[in-house]
């Protein structure tokens, strides 16, 4: 299921990518739904979890004000209008999951963004995805913060 998550997860990317350029280029015949029918038929064999994809990329188009909202805080160096499209849509993806999915652990969510990055994105981009991605987990979930190293004093003196 992992190995087809992550292709659902190229798909998505190409996907928004795709409709979110030829927006910006005003393109009057775009259509997101267009897009995604030619990129899943490209891996219709490989597709497994043909819906995960649908709604990850209805759900994160829609919901993109959202999560630039919840990224911003995390990406505080530049607006997220600024930050690159790929680095973008891949923090958007990964965000979305993070916040409105329980099926699949943080760390696989950005385990999965950080790959992305490392495949499609530019030279730094898998070092911003990780840190902004972590951040954003503290916020979401500050559980998940790693506990202080205790002093080897201390150790020993516990025991």
């Amino acid at each position: 299921m992992s190995a087809n998550r992550h292709l659902g997860r190229i798909i998505a990317l190409q996907t928004l990518y795709e409709f979110e350029f030829r927006m910006d280029c005003e393109d009057k015949k775009v259509s997101l739904h267009e897009i995604l029918k030619r990129n899943l038929s490209r891996y219709n064999k490989a597709v497994q979890d043909v819906e995960f994809v649908k709604k990850l990329v209805d759900d994160v188009q829609t919901g993109g004000e959202e999560l630039d909202k919840a990224l911003q805080p995390v990406a505080k160096e530049r607006p997220m209008s600024e930050i690159a499209r790929m680095d973008r849509v891949i923090l958007h993806i990964a965000a979305y999951e993070l916040l409105h999915t329980k099926d699949t652990p943080a760390k696989v969510v950005i385990n999965e963004a950080v790959e992305l990055a490392k495949s499609f994105g530019g030279e730094n981009s898998s070092k911003f995805i990780n840190g902004a991605l972590g951040a954003l987990l503290l916020i979401i979930d500050p559980s998940q913060a790693k506990a202080p190293k205790k002093p080897v004093e201390e150790v020993k003196e516990t025991k």
